[in-house]
């Protein structure tokens, strides 16, 4: 059989092709999608449910001039391989290659870039509204999933939408299935109500009432319908919000798909549609059908077995460490409870969980919700650790200052995903916590240079119980320390010294720690002792110890994995304040550059980042020189 998806390099070459070929290409993308994700890694499941859909989508529509919009974009690989880049798919994720979402500076076949939840409704609602302006009657498609759908952000839209009676066309991917088993009234009436029988015959009959009498009888049994469709699929929801049901159709009859995505695209009704489609996460592979998370985000592994190839490591992850210590303390302390955004096995609370099911709350994805409802558990006494990604709980600022700070309440932050995370590139990249919680007041904001520390920071935040706090710690593996037991705990705003030297000192925030004593001991080589310190708060900041530092040293020298703003400004302050510039002290703060990395190892990506040991030994070398290179600048400019 001639393999027809090498046929295949753009939508207008699938357009080409008869409907009675759709079912073949969409099998044959599914395989290629198989094999590339077998060697590349990344999110799977989400995409082998989409396959039909995806050929559908572009096989009707005028794609890239009709703008195709994919929520939070884990399903794009297919859309990725049919248009204009099967010949680089398999760099997928990786250093220079394409990225694992959609990116609009990558192609124009991605109108908008997405990572993150529930976009696609505003963002093609924009758009859609922007065409109607310019007099453009191209469709505009938003694909959003069940799991998106428990965002408010996703119900504003539909919202305005409506309102606008906007020619805009959302397609709800409904596979029952978000990263997590589905939360919610949402998913339970998707599921359950949708998906019946009952209104499919219902219509049926009508359809068939109506074809055998008058058309004055017709309009009055189109009304029934109408009445019928808002009964059965729940009028207080989509239709109330303006918009025009259809479905729920099955996600993977391609041919039926075309059909309906033609009929919509051929109706002259005025104003949102929105078409329910009900696929299977994972459909085609065995192995990921079979998965208890349809194979959401996979490593490399073996296409025949499914097997996955992870890396083995002696010593327990950060999420992990995370997980269990705070199982030690729930286990003595019935107030602790543990909340996160449809994350529960990312920040570790699915083991939580299972030890206590009763103080475990999923809330979807709905960030906002949480930090707000911890802030109500908090008011009463509670002592809510809301688990979530740093670039997750930027969706939730304004509760973080409003709901939180301001009342000082004591709701603990567990912050995972702290640094450069590496092929999840920019979007999933804690850069900015630091920053956007240091800036506030009633925050004690820690980071973990090493797992003995993140315990040691746990047990601290059990007993903050007039203000807010968080620690922020990376993705991956600790470094093999031995854990403290969970009555250790800090002083808050105390530093410790971990070296002490001559000239140079740094001050590291964070799990930079270990880059700077390799960078110490290449420079003592040199002659160069450097007094090294770890911060562990970024607020408080241990004054004293600071000053000291600064007072007894030529050099002083801040590292933090974050962005402007954050640690090393906050440092800056102090000394400011503190005259001690007028000293004469060398002061450097090494951050972010001012740039969204691309993804690549997380190794690559702190170098490109200039926080790598090496950036560190030339950073001091220049600092300690920096006379002379003024003198030479000086020289320059008067030539």
């Amino acid at each position: 059989m001639t393999r027809l998806i090498k046929q295949i390099n753009f939508p207008s070459d699938l357009r080409k092709f008869q409907k009675e070929d759709l079912k073949q290409i969409s099998n044959e993308l599914r395989d290629e999608l198989i094999d590339v994700v077998s060697e590349t890694g990344g999110h799977l499941g989400a995409g082998l449910g989409v396959v039909e859909l995806t050929v559908a989508l572009h096989y009707v529509f005028d794609t890239p001039k009709d703008k195709l919009v994919w929520d939070v974009s884990h399903q794009c690989y297919p859309h990725k391989i049919i248009t204009g880049r099967r010949d680089r798919i398999k760099t997928l994720r990786k250093g220079g290659g394409l990225s694992g979402f959609t990116k609009r500076s990558e192609s124009e076949y991605d109108p908008f870039g997405a990572a993150h939840s529930s976009t696609s409704i505003s963002s093609t609602l924009g758009i859609s509204v922007a065409k109607k302006l310019s007099n453009n009657k191209n469709n505009v498609i938003a694909v959003i999933g069940d799991g998106a759908m428990s965002a408010g952000m996703a119900y504003e839209a539909m919202n305005n939408a409506g309102a606008l009676k906007s020619n805009l066309i959302v397609v709800l991917n409904d596979n029952d299935m978000s990263i997590a088993r589905p939360v919610g009234a949402m998913s339970k009436y998707l599921a359950n109500i949708l998906s019946g029988k009952l209104y499919f015959s219902l219509r049926e009959t009508i359809k068939m009432i109506i074809s055998a009498f008058s058309k004055r009888f017709s309009q009055k049994a189109g009304k029934a319908e109408d009445m019928l469709r808002n009964m059965v699929t729940g009028g207080t929801l989509f239709s109330e919000l303006g918009f025009y049901y259809i479905g729920p159709i099955d996600g993977h009859d391609v041919e039926n798909l075309v059909q309906i995505f033609e009929n919509v695209k051929k109706s002259n009704h005025q104003g949102p549609v929105l078409i329910h489609v009900r696929t299977q996460k994972g459909k085609g592979y065995k192995p990921a059908e079979e998965s208890g998370d349809k194979y959401h985000g996979v490593s490399k592994f073996n296409i025949s077995t499914g097997e996955q190839s992870k890396s083995q490591s002696s010593t327990p992850s950060y999420t992990k460490v995370f997980a269990e210590t705070l199982i030690k303390h729930a286990e003595q302390d019935t107030k602790i409870v543990g909340i996160t955004g449809a994350m529960p096995s990312g920040t570790g609370l699915n083991l939580f969980e299972k030890r206590f099911p009763d103080r475990t709350f999923d809330v979807g994805i709905a960030e906002q919700h949480a930090v707000t409802f911890a802030a109500g558990l908090a008011t009463e006494g509670y002592k809510p650790y809301a688990a979530i990604y740093s670039t997750f709980l930027q969706r939730a600022y304004d509760q973080v200052v409003h709901d939180v700070a301001l009342q000082s309440l004591p709701v603990r932050f567990a912050i995972d995903r702290a640094g450069l995370v590496g092929a999840d590139g920019p979007t999933h990249a804690g850069s900015f916590d630091i920053t956007y919680l240091s800036t506030l007041p009633n925050f004690v904001v820690m980071a973990a240079s090493d797992e003995a520390e993140l315990v040691k920071m746990i047990n601290t935040s059990v007993e903050i119980n007039d203000k807010p706090s968080a620690f922020r710690y990376p993705r991956g593996n600790g470094i093999g320390v031995e854990l403290p037991p969970i009555k250790e705990v800090l002083e808050i705003g105390k530093a410790r010294v971990i070296k002490e030297g001559k000239k140079v000192a740094l001050l590291n925030f964070g799990a930079r720690l270990k880059e700077c004593k390799k960078a110490s001991e290449k420079l003592s080589l040199k002659g160069i002792q450097c007094t090294i310190v770890d911060a562990r708060f970024a607020k408080p900041l241990d004054e004293k110890l600071i000053m000291e530092v600064a007072t007894n040293h030529e050099v002083l020298i801040t590292i933090e994995e974050g962005s402007i703003g954050g640690f090393g400004s906050h440092v800056m302050q102090l000394l400011s304040d503190r005259g001690v510039f007028d000293t004469g002290l060398k002061f450097r703060s090494m951050i972010l550059p001012d740039i969204f990395i691309d993804q690549d190892t997380p190794e690559k990506m702190y170098e490109s980042a200039g926080l790598d040991f090496l950036s560190i030994i030339n950073k001091i070398e220049e600092t300690l020189n920096s006379k002379i290179i003024l003198a030479k600048n000086k020289n320059k400019v008067s030539n």
